[in-house]
């Protein structure tokens, strides 16, 4: 068990008047643990106690014979398990659950009644864990260098004739060479008027002079996630997509300008958007500025008109603009940043210049 990490959580649990919580998310429990455990359709649940009491219910079906620092209860597939998580909880107080925690379960403790009342605890964590410590901003950095070296790899197959579908195998095998653990994220490689579909499912189409091809992804490190968009063009670059491209890549950069220690989510949202607003691109532009990323590729928050959050040292999210222009043209670019105390670092190196692959 990662112990600052407990006790931060623990103490966020007082905090909020949640005496117990029931943690189902994996991801969260590999935050806690240090150990990934998938359960599938089967129930696995770190119980934490502010009276210091926690315990992980798992099933036998699942390995796990090393000390993680909590006790293990374990139950058969023919077991009763929330019947046997609810024999540990005390039936006096609230109880925090997660928001992904399936409803055949929850409903299950909720008969019998295993607590005072059931509350929506997944913020605790989730919030936590928008703020990286030393070690995590070195996995993070790193899975970013490694991004960097798969767009470099990947653009030099474009001139190749190759299919989006064709595309997306080649970035699988140039991850698993630079000793990435797979996709963070499903790659999106989107082909001319593809780019219009900001999550263009990638397919069979073929690459033609003066089209774009955007390249939205990332790796898995050390189970910790990357993401980039570049967009590029093949042979020539048409005047308007110049113009188009330009747009985005000052809104980008006003976007990484903007982010300080203090400032809130959706003022940054608000400087990129204006941007892109004043150049008359602005219905063009159909989603938020920015996710945060860590364990998960979409962790919780995001820079957007509905986030008046403040960003605080440590946050790690995108500042990724995009316009995109029903029947001509589709453009994006992402760079990851780190909140630092005077600013922030930009995890991606790779260019961002108007590129053409001949």
């Amino acid at each position: 068990m990662k112990i600052d990490r407990l006790n931060k959580v623990l103490e966020k649990m007082k905090s909020q008047n949640i005496p117990q919580l029931i943690v189902s998310d994996p991801s969260s429990i590999f935050y806690l643990t240090g150990r990934w455990i998938h359960p599938g359709e089967r129930l696995l649940v770190l119980y934490l106690n502010i009276n210091g009491d926690r315990k992980l219910f798992i099933n036998e079906l699942f390995p796990l014979t090393e000390d993680i620092g909590v006790e293990k209860i374990w139950f058969k597939d023919t077991d009763d398990a929330v019947k046997i998580i609810s024999k540990y909880t005390d039936k006096t107080l609230p109880i925090g659950i997660d928001k992904d925690w399936p409803a055949r379960f929850l409903l299950r403790l909720m008969g019998l009644k295993a607590g005072s009342s059931f509350v929506n605890g997944s913020e605790i964590i989730d919030r936590i864990r928008m703020c990286k410590d030393d070690s995590e901003k070195k996995l993070m950095i790193e899975a970013s260098r490694i991004n960097d070296e798969a767009m470099d790899e990947l653009i030099k197959f474009i001139p190749e004739g190759y299919t989006e579908k064709k595309m997306g195998k080649l970035l699988g095998n140039i991850y698993e060479n630079l000793g990435a653990e797979g996709f963070s994220f499903d790659p999106i490689v989107a082909y001319g008027i593809n780019g219009v579909d900001p999550h263009h499912e990638i397919d069979d189409s073929i690459l033609k002079d003066g089209e774009a091809v955007t390249m939205d992804i990332g790796c898995i490190k050390d189970s910790y996630c990357s993401d980039m968009t570049r967009t590029v063009f093949y042979k020539y670059v048409p005047e308007n997509s110049k113009k188009v491209y330009n747009t985005v890549l000052e809104a980008n950069k006003r976007g990484i300008e903007a982010v300080k220690h203090g400032i809130r989510f959706c003022d940054i949202d608000k400087i990129v958007r204006d941007y892109i607003e004043d150049a008359g691109y602005g219905k063009y532009f159909t989603h938020r500025t920015g996710h945060s990323i860590g364990i998960e590729c979409h962790d919780l928050g995001d820079v957007s008109s509905a986030n008046s959050d403040r960003i605080q040292p440590g946050m790690i999210f995108s500042i990724e603009p995009g316009i995109y222009i029903p029947g001509e043209i589709g453009i994006r670019i992402e760079d990851l940043v780190i909140v630092t105390e005077d600013g922030c670092e930009v995890l991606n190196k790779y260019g961002k210049d108007i590129m053409v692959v001949e």
